[in-house]
């Protein structure tokens, strides 16, 4: 028998939603990593609405963003230009950048350098003609007016990556810009001075000057394959990673941009991937489990409750329970009450107190011995203490709502909703134009009774949301 296991996913860190994030850049929620599927939608979202939000966020072009016209660079399109020369393939959509910075965060976390810690690594270089489309001349010539912006720079300043970048922008197609700021570590200019690159310690920014001298044998330079993507700490990936995600992925901060078509179809797919949390797993717990102890007692236990009386109520399905060689009824009892307590909020007060069909046998009695070559057992017991079963035995609560929104959804979903003072038929604040930051109003008539003129009973106040106890399971 299966069972089906679900979570609610609000799983956030460093303000950002994993759900939004990772379906991004995964195609599925941060549960998916387990094998979490998507069950269910607030506001009536279906499987095909969520997968068609996922693919038209995912492939959001990202040369919407970086296309500025005649208008002043921002600091959007800096940092999506800046990844994009750092990347050794092409950052086309929104999920390229978000999977490639989110990699640079795991290799950064994984290897923790220090703060002024730059490694340097070899990188494949550039053949004129084979693996770029310009040619050396194009690349000499963005190299020196490059040299002339840092020879212009008096004492032992440093020019970060952005303001180097906005002072040769005229001379080259930003590809090209790009390609040689991330060349030009180590490079040594035809007047005897080398250009050094560093990763400002407290500001994370990329910064060049011109040093007197030979390349040196080490220090930060120590090579002309200087590999920028070393150079940014943990810290500051997170915060570029916190930047974009509010610039392109949230629907509450995200810039106008165009076509506004488009930034319009990108904040209702957000919107939607926000509003999934609802993931389900088909969860086997017997695939796999007999091999753990292969000489010891394997039983399929089902349970049995006594206070199981309303019409309705079901058995929950069975659980694999492993014992010793030598085990006897009362580990049975032991384990079974363990096992189901562990599985089942409900059962977290459950004791076994019988094995059904053995009434009467001492609990001493070996299991081997009494039960041959039986493979499913069933015991019978009580939940202890007052409220018993009660509190838990309805998923989404003992409370009969009759839900009837605007957005479709005709059952609790977990999100913010108020009931008619007239009808008492449930609805969504939001779908209601009632913001969830904005407080309940006293007294509320639905469209149906509004049009129909029936007049609200005293007010009740009606209204539940996500962390509420009304009706949630």
């Amino acid at each position: 028998m299966n069972r089906k296991v679900s979570v609610m996913d609000v799983s956030k860190k460093h303000g950002l939603e994993f759900r939004l994030l990772h379906a991004i850049t995964k195609g599925h929620p941060w549960y998916g990593e387990w094998g979490y599927e998507f069950g269910a939608g607030s506001f009536a979202l279906t499987l095909d609405a969520y997968k068609a939000a996922v693919e038209t966020l995912s492939t959001l072009p990202l040369s919407i963003f970086v296309s500025q016209g005649r208008k002043p660079r921002t600091h959007l399109q800096d940092l999506i230009s800046y990844y994009q020369s750092l990347s050794e393939r092409e950052l086309v959509h929104a999920r390229d950048l978000f999977w490639f910075l989110m990699s640079l965060i795991h290799d950064a976390h994984k290897s923790s350098p220090t703060k002024n810690d730059i490694t340097c690594k070899k990188r494949r270089s550039c053949t004129p003609g084979i693996l770029c489309a310009w040619t050396r001349n194009d690349i000499e010539r963005v190299e020196e007016a490059m040299f002339r912006v840092l020879r212009a720079v008096t004492g032992s300043n440093w020019v970060s990556w952005r303001a180097l970048r906005g002072a040769v922008c005229k001379v080259a197609p930003p590809e090209l810009l790009d390609y040689c700021l991330k060349e030009l570590g180590g490079k040594l200019t035809s007047y005897g001075v080398v250009v050094q690159v560093r990763c400002n310690p407290d500001s994370g920014a990329v910064e060049y000057r011109l040093d007197p001298g030979s390349i040196p044998s080490n220090g930060i330079a120590a090579c002309t394959d200087f590999n920028l993507s070393n150079c940014r700490s943990e810290q500051h990936l997170l915060q570029d990673l916190r930047f974009l995600y509010e610039a392109i992925l949230n629907p509450q901060t995200m810039p106008s941009y165009g076509p506004q078509a488009t930034r319009d179809l990108a904040v209702s797919s957000a919107a939607k991937l926000l509003d999934c949390k609802q993931f389900v797993k088909d969860y086997r717990p017997e695939k796999g489990l007999s091999i753990t102890n292969p000489f010891g007692v394997h039983l399929s236990c089902l349970v049995e409750l006594m206070e199981l009386s309303e019409e309705g109520d079901t058995k929950p399905p069975p659980e694999l329970i492993v014992l010793s060689p030598n085990a006897t009824i009362s580990d049975l009892k032991l384990e079974a009450s363990r096992a189901f307590q562990d599985v089942y909020l409900m059962f977290k007060r459950f004791k076994a107190e019988e094995l059904v069909g053995y009434a009467g046998v001492d609990e001493s009695t070996q299991l081997k011995l009494l039960l041959g070559s039986i493979e499913t057992v069933e015991v019978r017991g009580r939940c202890l203490g007052k409220n018993g079963l009660s509190r838990f035995r309805m998923e989404r609560g003992q409370e009969r709502w009759t839900v009837d929104c605007s957005c479709g959804a005709k059952d609790d979903d977990g999100e913010r909703m108020l009931a008619c003072d007239g009808c008492g038929v449930w609805q969504h604040t939001r779908c209601a134009e009632i913001p969830d930051s904005a407080a309940v109003p006293a007294r509320f008539i639905c469209w149906r009774c509004g049009s129909s003129g029936q007049m609200p009973t005293p007010a009740s106040e009606h209204c539940k949301d996500e962390t509420g106890s009304g009706g949630v399971g």
